[in-house]
C-alpha cells in the first residue's frame, strides 16, 4: 500500500512539474505582450495552486479513511482477543476446579488410609506393651 501511495505521489508531483514547465515554456515562446504574458502566468499559477489544494484535500480524506479503517480493525481485534481470553480463563477455571476436586478426594482417601494405619499401629503397639507386661509378670 505504501508503494502505491509513493507511486501516486511521484506521478502527481511529476505531472505538476511537467505542467508547470510546459506552461512556462509555452508562454515564453508564444508571441504575446508582457501584460498578456503576466496575466497568463498568473492564471496558470492559480490553476496549479487549485490542483495542489484539491490533491491535498484528497490526501486528507484518504488519511482520514485509513485512520478510521485502522480504528475499526483494531477494535475488532481487541474484541476477538477479549473473547478468546475469556474462553481461556473459563477453561483454566474449569481445570482448576477439577484439580481441586481430585486433590480433595485424594486427600480424603489418604487421610482415611493414614487413620486406619495409625489405628493398626496403635493396636500393635498396645499389644506389644501388653505382651511385654504379661511376660514381665
Amino acid at each position: 500500500m505504501r508503494e502505491e501511495n509513493g507511486v501516486a505521489k511521484g506521478l502527481f508531483i511529476g505531472l505538476l512539474t511537467g505542467a508547470a514547465l510546459g506552461s512556462v515554456i509555452a508562454l515564453l515562446y508564444a508571441p504575446k505582450s508582457g501584460k498578456e504574458f503576466r496575466s497568463d502566468i498568473k492564471s496558470k499559477s492559480k490553476d496549479l495552486l487549485d490542483d495542489a489544494e484539491e490533491y491535498i484535500e484528497q490526501a486528507k480524506d484518504k488519511a482520514t479513511q485509513l485512520i478510521n479503517d485502522g480504528k475499526k480493525k483494531s477494535d475488532r481485534l481487541v474484541a476477538e482477543t477479549k473473547v478468546k481470553v475469556d474462553a481461556l480463563i473459563s477453561e483454566a477455571e474449569d481445570i482448576l476446579t477439577d484439580a481441586k476436586g481430585k486433590a480433595g478426594i485424594f486427600v480424603d482417601s489418604s487421610k482415611s488410609k493414614i487413620e486406619k494405619e495409625s489405628e493398626r499401629l496403635k493396636t500393635a503397639v498396645k499389644a506389644g506393651v501388653d505382651a511385654y507386661k504379661s511376660e514381665k509378670a
